[in-house]
């Protein structure tokens, strides 16, 4: 029997304020591409803005509910509170310039676990790092407005912050199947056992910061990757079996996801990576006009009377 594996980061999804900004942000400086402009489905008064490479492969989706009148969340423990992109080698110089032309707070970067890391947030205050990340082969969104060879390829990885360490630590590695990498003081990097990129997790662990509160500028959730609907059905069982409350599988339309919290609080989904994004528009037209589910089609009028206006140029 083929062995399942979490094969990385699926998506992390995020909340932001202003959906103009945001994309002005996403797609207009990080240069990823804008693949798909829909509603959240459970609130569809609200956008679902989804970002990443030129179809939105697994592992490079960088998604949004921008909640206009929402309030300034708290970055604390049961968070993930940095979400980090892969970049190629000698990159960081250009995105330092290209910050501070626009800018953009970033600190100077630092050496982490031998790779070069650029710290910086966006228009929201969310926490992201920039990482040189040589073994990194995927092709990044080369239409954009940044050059191919400084362009973000996709996820490096993220950090989970932490009130304590053991039962998430048990989680990666005894269910989800990560294994324990490397350490450095209160960090714990956990790796999937899949040679595949984008799925690095670091544990960091903080007693002593407060609780994080979701809220703009604020993750919430991480998604992990699954090839298809029979892997992710014995990984909502074998969930189960840890002793975990999981969602019955959903239709996103995109993918088919189950939700559980691990145990120090950070939501978790697994997600498949099929049907993806040209499921309902062909490649060359993602991200360019609103896509309702079919459910809500009938009702488009209303939903878009109930949206702010957006500039979606490519």
């Amino acid at each position: 029997m083929e062995r399942k594996e979490i094969e990385g980061i699926h998506h992390v999804t995020a909340i932001a304020s202003d959906p103009q900004r945001n994309i002005d942000f996403y797609s207009g400086v990080l240069g990823l591409r804008l693949v798909k402009l829909t509603v959240n489905y459970d609130d569809p008064g609200t956008y679902h803005l989804y970002f990443g490479d030129s179809v939105g492969h697994p592992g490079s989706i960088m998604t949004f509910f921008p909640w206009p009148t929402g309030q300034t969340g708290r970055h604390g423990t049961g968070q993930l509170t940095v979400t980090s992109f892969a970049v190629s080698e000698d990159s960081l110089e250009y995105w330092m310039e290209r910050f501070k032309e626009r800018k953009i707070p970033c600190d100077t970067p630092i050496e982490r676990f031998g790779k070069r890391t650029l710290s910086f947030i966006d228009y929201d205050g969310l926490k992201l790092e920039l990482v040189e990340d040589g073994g990194d082969g995927r092709d990044p969104y080369d239409e954009g407005p940044v050059p191919r060879d400084k362009a973000i390829r996709g996820f490096y990885g993220v950090t989970l912050s932490e009130e304590g360490y053991e039962r998430t630590a048990w989680l990666l590695e005894e269910i989800l199947e990560f294994k324990l990498t490397e350490e450095e003081g209160n960090r714990f990097r956990f790796e999937p056992r899949t040679s595949e990129s984008g799925g690095i997790v670091d544990l960091l662990c903080s007693p002593d910061a407060p609780r994080g509160y979701v809220n703009v500028g604020t993750v919430h959730h991480v998604a992990w990757r699954t090839k298809d609907d029979v892997e992710q059905r014995e990984w909502r069982e074998e969930i189960v079996n840890a002793g975990l409350d999981v969602t019955p599988v959903i239709d996103r339309n995109y993918f088919h996801s189950i939700y559980f919290r691990e145990p120090g609080g950070v939501l978790f989904e697994i997600a498949t990576d099929p049907p993806g994004f040209t499921v309902d528009q062909p490649s060359t037209e993602l991200g360019t006009r609103l896509v309702l589910p079919s459910w809500l089609e009938p009702m488009r009028k209303q939903v878009e009377l109930a949206l702010p206006p957006l500039n979606v140029r490519r």
